[in-house]
């Protein structure tokens, strides 16, 4: 009632004005009545579009179709490209921002230099690891192709040889390999002059790289070879992580491994080559064991991130000391294959491999174009060298692009190993002629021949390590992070074949 009550003021109230002012004041009330909705309207509209237009703003990490040097793709056509990857149409507005990325490619092309370094001496490389070369000797059988040595066990029937060794530790996966070998230790153990002693060995030859370049393959195919054996486990990483104390990259670090838990996974091997050792033919003929022991850490020829933490002594953010340095001081003949890809294929695989969720060409897009910047701001500061082996900067990288830089790798390892020590393939070759491949490998070990049946048991196998379906789903990367990658990697790959004297290492076509 009180409501209708004010209703009733109010109209006695406006019948009180004279009927000309009421209904101008009616008119005046109803058009400020519209011009409010009107400027409420435009201002949804201007707000609602300039939304729309920060997400149509393309930003500095996407990369659409780029159209206006075709020359970057390879003598890819414009078509071959549509073919290639339908989805790139949504991306055309980003065309315009691939000049920016250029320049980041050209600053870092621009600060290349490919500078030898300098060998650390023996002496220094005892001082920093006084232990394993306290373990490891100098001299090996002379009766042996592998490297191998008889060492004093002081333990009794009683001890455990296995129990503090960190690899059936900190991993279930192994147990079962090391309850074997704790069944069959004591009958492999060599009694002389109320002494026993067990025979140690050292791998042979190392495949030392790279991640997703098929060195699964490789270790799978090559250890059906009837005188090569491997480690228990396939990629132990104690030279470039383990023996660090790096279990996970992602974990930080935990208590170093001792060099005799990485001897131990060399166990199996050393009981089949000491088999042979107290063979009569051996004893009386003078022959000699021709078995030989291979390790596969594909993370051998690059991974020096850990050096930072341990060796002190840096010239200018560069590595004093190298994986390769340890090991030419203790087997100055190791044999290395490296087997290689394109390195804009090899880090879409890497990427498709590692990265968890969300993965897609737009997302590796961004990761490419991140990375790139990452680079970038080093290599203004820094040598390529000590951007390279930056554990920060590798860390930050949402894509492992230095991975990809392999003849500074390769230049490193050639800093101390001969030539004619390393082999190095190319994956596309491995799986065009898997056969002509194998027999380089074999003629680069110096192994025996094989049977008819042998083989083919080597190289008719499937492929091992193949793409996952899920990622295949995902299509190839964009065409244009293809040519951004080529323009990266081009320098490097030049640099690369002129090293090898092979042009197959430009990778023009792959």
């Amino acid at each position: 009632m009180k409501w209708l009550a004010v209703l009733e003021v109010r109209t006695d109230h406006c019948e009180s004005w004279n009927g000309f002012f009421c209904l101008r004041k009616g008119k005046l009330c109803s058009l400020m009545f519209g011009l409010i909705i009107m400027t409420l309207v435009m201002v949804s509209y201007i707000l609602t579009g300039a939304k729309h237009g920060l997400l149509l703003i393309p930003s500095p990490f996407h990369y659409g179709a780029f159209a206006s040097n075709p020359s970057l793709m390879d003598n890819e056509s414009l078509s071959d490209m549509k073919d290639y990857y339908q989805p790139s149409k949504m991306n055309i507005s980003y065309v315009k921002d691939y000049p920016s990325i250029k320049l980041i490619i050209d600053t870092i092309t621009s600060k290349i230099e490919f500078i030898t370094r300098q060998r650390p001496d023996l002496e220094e490389l005892r001082k920093q690891e006084p232990h394993m070369f306290s373990v490891i000797p100098n001299k090996f059988l002379p009766n042996s192709k592998n490297p191998c040595w008889y060492e004093e066990y002081r333990g009794n029937t009683t001890t455990d040889p296995y129990a503090t060794n960190s690899y059936a530790l900190y991993s279930k996966r192994f147990r079962i390999i090391f309850d074997y070998l704790r069944k069959v230790f004591w009958n492999h153990l060599y009694h002389y002059k109320d002494k026993h002693y067990r025979l140690r060995c050292l791998p042979h030859f190392y495949i030392i790289g790279q991640p997703k370049c098929g060195t699964t393959d490789l270790y799978d195919r090559l250890r059906l070879h009837p005188d090569v054996r491997f480690s228990a486990i396939k990629e132990p990483h104690w030279w470039t992580r383990k023996r660090f104390g790096i279990i996970r990259l992602r974990d930080g670090f935990h208590d170093r491994y001792p060099v005799e838990d990485y001897l131990d996974l060399f166990d199996l091997a050393a009981h089949q080559i000491q088999s042979v050792l107290q063979s009569d033919a051996v004893k009386e003929r003078g022959k000699r064991n021709n078995i030989i022991i291979g390790e596969a850490s594909a993370s051998t020829m690059w991974d020096n991130n850990a050096w930072i933490f341990f060796y002190d002594n840096s010239t200018e953010g560069e590595p004093p000391f190298l994986i390769q340095d340890f090991i030419h001081a203790f087997q100055p003949n190791a044999k290395l294959i490296i087997m290689l890809r394109d390195p804009v294929e090899r880090l879409y695989s890497d990427y498709l491999y590692f990265a968890s969720a969300n993965k897609s060409a737009e997302d590796f897009h961004e990761k490419v174009a991140e990375s790139l910047q990452l680079f970038e701001g080093c290599v203004l500061d820094f040598s390529l060298r000590a951007c390279v082996y930056n554990n920060t900067l590798n860390n930050a990288m949402p894509v492992r692009l230095q991975v990809g830089l392999y003849v500074v790798y390769l230049l490193d390892w050639l800093t101390v190993f001969n030539k004619d020590q390393i082999l190095v393939l190319r994956l596309e070759d491995h799986a065009s002629n898997m056969r002509y491949t194998m027999h380089m490998v074999f003629q680069f070990l110096d192994l025996g021949p094989l049977s008819e049946k042998q083989e083919a048991l080597i190289t008719k196998s499937p492929a091992s390590n193949t793409r996952r379906p899920e990622d295949r789903s995902l299509g190839p990367m964009l065409p244009t992070t293809k040519a951004i990658l080529r323009d990266f990697y081009r320098p490097f790959n030049t640099k690369l074949a002129q090293v090898l004297f092979d042009d197959a290492f430009l990778w023009k076509r792959t």
